[in-house]
């Protein structure tokens, strides 16, 4: 009776510390089941050559390798043209941070139709990568496209045949963006960058609205205005925006995969790939079942948005010490 009593006492003296647990607990289960538990697969699975088989008595034909799957991969052109094309993604994603800014700016005001405008920036948020994917390769499209229409209105001449069709006559080819290899990756990321601005857009658009409102009087009263205002009252305060707009964006960097896979297929003859979508082509697409490798790609993405990820923990962890 003793035991039930001072078992009731503690419940009842940490029900407001345990109680969020009991919320939180189907969340880190389907968290542990479905994220933990596959990351330490993969990185036991990227010790092993696998070709996902099984022996008629159940049992898996993979067999040891040790680091040789790391040892493929630094002697792999594919994995650091991947890995190169990851870092460009890095650099030209983060031009999406000022873009959503300036781009909030804008729309911050008071004018007639701005919820209009604010629908239109707002529109590529909301549709799916695999439809951006669609509508961009239609615009890169030689024959048909905005880019190719824009080509033969500029360089090339306009000629009618003898039949009355009308043809055009080119000095320079239009271009054909997805097909080139020293282009391609740049019209990739130029199509991912459309949807990216508008979150950042968003971020900062909320951002904007907690701005203090007597901050921005007193500083006109002591004339600030323009650049000044911005970088010495706006930006300060719009620090947190800033800090997830990062975040998201790196983050959207370096797991891209579904613009690559509607666009270009990793193609031309492998040029946009990245190490998400090597991953898949060399372990579980049509002419991949090399397991242990792409785990082995996999763990190296793994380890290096590990390092951002435990920055960006560190720094919240910072803040919130900081604000207490």
């Amino acid at each position: 009776m003793s035991d039930t009593s001072h078992n009731e006492s503690w419940l009842t003296r940490n029900k407001l510390s345990v109680a969020p647990w009991f919320f939180l607990a189907p969340a880190l289960l389907f968290f542990c089941v479905y994220v933990v538990f596959p990351i330490f697969e993969s990185i036991s699975l990227s010790f092993y050559e696998w070709n996902g088989l099984y022996r008629a008595d159940g049992t898996s034909t993979a067999t040891w390798v040790g680091f040789e799957n790391y040892t493929k991969l630094w002697n792999d052109p594919n994995f650091w043209t991947s890995l190169k094309n990851n870092v460009l993604w890095l650099v030209l994603y983060m031009l999406a941070v000022p873009a959503g800014l300036f781009i909030a700016l804008f729309l911050n005001q008071t004018v007639t139709g701005m919820r209009f405008y604010k629908s239109m920036f707002f529109f590529p948020f909301v549709i799916s990568q695999v439809v951006v994917g669609l509508i961009f390769g239609w615009f890169y499209n030689p024959d048909f496209g905005v880019v190719g229409s824009v080509w033969q209105a500029i360089f090339c001449e306009e000629t009618t045949n003898i039949l009355g069709n009308t043809t055009f006559k080119c000095d320079r080819p239009v271009p054909d963006i997805l097909s080139s290899p020293e282009y391609a990756t740049y019209g990739i990321i130029f199509a991912g960058l459309w949807p990216q601005i508008a979150y950042c857009m968003i971020l900062y658009l909320t951002g904007l609205n907690n701005v203090a409102a007597d901050q921005i009087e007193a500083a006109r009263l002591d004339g600030a205005k323009g650049w000044k205002m911005l970088w010495h009252v706006v930006l300060p305060q719009l620090r947190p925006a800033t800090f997830i707009a990062v975040v998201v964006t790196v983050i959207g960097a370096l797991r891209s995969f579904d613009m690559i896979a509607i666009m270009t297929q990793g193609g031309p003859y492998g040029s946009t790939n990245v190490l998400a979508y090597y991953m898949y082509e060399v372990a579980i697409s049509e002419y991949g079942e090399r397991y242990g490798y792409g785990s082995a790609v996999a763990t190296v993405l793994f380890m290096i948005m590990l390092v951002y990820i435990s920055y960006f923990l560190w720094r919240m962890y910072q803040d919130e010490k900081g604000g207490r």
